[in-house]
């Protein structure tokens, strides 16, 4: 049997990174829905209904999936780290009460009729209904990584013992929920959600490009088009990011930096690996920057943390009380990293060859887009995993340790068993998933009539 706390973490673990993939897909297809709808209403041509009619079915069961799997999370604050939430619920509670109240119902009540609308009320309405959706869908991010990012950053609070328990209590609401961290969180979450949300995209029509169905030709060919400009956008623009986001999180976490980089003892002029090999077996389990061979750039970690000196010196894991699992730190880096690199090379290329009149008959890109097709959303989950478990051994930094956030009546025999039965029970739900997904693919573009709705109760032919 596992402790109560290795297990509780594990079980948070394994639900948020299942969870994440709904609402990663939700957020993603936002923005692609709210363009396919004003593209429908605004030029009545049949191609960007179908795109909006295939892709909303996709949201749909992702957003139902996502708020089951999210309410679970939420209960284990209560079930499996309610020392936590009883000594922090004053200031946590309080953002994913209004993630509830004002995001999920606002995406709720106007996903009805962005699904089931359309020749119900009018255009400027239906228009309406998607933007709603969509704000819905990307204010639930808000509240949620106010909460995740004040855990990173706290701000605003004081703590004070009450029957020899530590309470942490809100003080200053605008500093705890506009805490240092929120802005970085944000961006990368989204931009990244819509990158992981092109490549799929782009994936999927590349397959059937490929397979060459005439039927739907012209419905692929827009989907891996419009998928390409939006990762042309969104690839750089994470690295970018990405890279002013590990600034700060040197600044604010150096023990996560350090974490990210393998940085043991205290040194300058520490190398950025791009690509780490482990030179040896316990490598893996135990890296180390100055032993860890890879493709890098010199001191391009401490440039990095820095923002331009190739010899500014990072702080050691040594010098902190606690530090994090580092071979999951590091290597998960690496390949969120690896992965963002590999999406500019992507978006380029076919960039280069939409140019040169070339992009539907690439067999090599499209193979690697089919296969790249997942990558974002595993790049996500290895980005969740630095950010989460970087943080160790703390659940707010500085604040409160991870094991004193468990619940005290919980035994190691019901965290364990709790533990198997989430990953038989959500085993079964990414199958079913996966399932239903493949089953909208494949059913391929949705026939429409081509017509476009002048006024309420009123239709005319398109040519096409």
């Amino acid at each position: 049997m596992l402790d109560p706390t290795t297990a509780s973490r594990l079980q948070f673990a394994l639900t948020t990174i299942v969870h994440i993939i709904f609402p990663v897909m939700s957020m993603g297809l936002a923005p692609f829905l709210v363009y396919f709808t004003w593209k429908e209403v605004r030029t009545g041509e049949a191609i960007y209904e179908q795109l909006r009619r295939f892709w909303v079915r996709i949201f749909a069961v992702s957003f139902v999936v996502g708020t089951v799997t999210g309410l679970v999370l939420e209960f284990e604050f209560g079930t499996n780290f309610a020392a936590f939430a009883a000594a922090s619920g004053d200031l946590f509670g309080g953002p994913l009460a209004v993630e509830g109240m004002m995001a999920f119902f606002l995406e709720a009540t106007f996903l009805g009729i962005f699904v089931f609308g359309r020749e119900r009320v009018s255009d400027r309405l239906y228009l309406l209904s998607s933007i709603l959706v969509g704000l819905g869908t990307w204010l639930s991010a808000v509240w949620i990584l106010v909460a995740n990012s004040w855990m990173q950053t706290p701000r605003g609070y004081s703590v004070a013992m009450e029957n020899g328990h530590p309470v942490i209590t809100l003080v200053d609401p605008i500093a705890a929920y506009l805490n240092p961290r929120f802005p970085w969180m944000f961006v990368h979450m989204q931009n990244a959600a819509v990158l992981s949300v092109a490549l799929f995209m782009a994936g999927v029509a590349a397959y059937y490009i490929r397979r060459g169905r005439a039927d739907d030709e012209r419905f692929w060919r827009a989907t891996l088009k419009i998928a390409l400009v939006a990762m042309l956008i969104t690839a750089p623009l994470q690295v970018i990011h990405g890279d002013a986001y590990a600034r700060h999180v040197a600044i604010t976490q150096p023990q996560k930096f350090a974490a990210m980089e393998a940085v043991w003892e205290t040194a300058s002029y520490v190398p950025e690996y791009i690509v780490a090999f482990p030179t040896s077996l316990s490598d893996i389990l135990n890296p180390r920057a100055k032993d860890i061979f890879g493709i890098g750039i010199p001191g391009g970690a401490s440039w990095l943390v820095s923002g331009g000196n190739s010899q500014a010196q990072i702080t050691g894991l040594n010098q902190f009380q606690g530090s994090p699992p580092v071979a999951i730190v590091f290597w998960s880096f690496r390949l969120m990293v690896g992965l963002g690199f590999w999406f500019i090379a992507l978006a380029l290329w076919g960039g280069f060859r939409w140019r040169a009149g070339e992009l539907f008959e690439d067999n090599r890109f499209l193979r690697a887009l089919i296969w790249s097709s997942l990558l974002g959303f595993f790049a996500v989950e290895v980005g969740w995993i630095v950010t989460e478990v970087g943080r160790q051994p703390w659940v707010v930094q500085g604040v409160m340790k991870t094991s004193a956030g468990v619940s005290s009546g919980l035994t190691g025999g019901e965290a364990t068993l709790t533990l198997l039965g989430f990953v038989g029970a959500y085993s079964a739900l990414l199958v079913v998933y996966g399932y239903v997904v493949r089953r909208i693919i494949r059913g391929g573009a949705p026939e429409v009539q081509r017509t476009r709705r002048e006024m309420p109760g009123q239709e005319v032919a398109v040519d096409d």
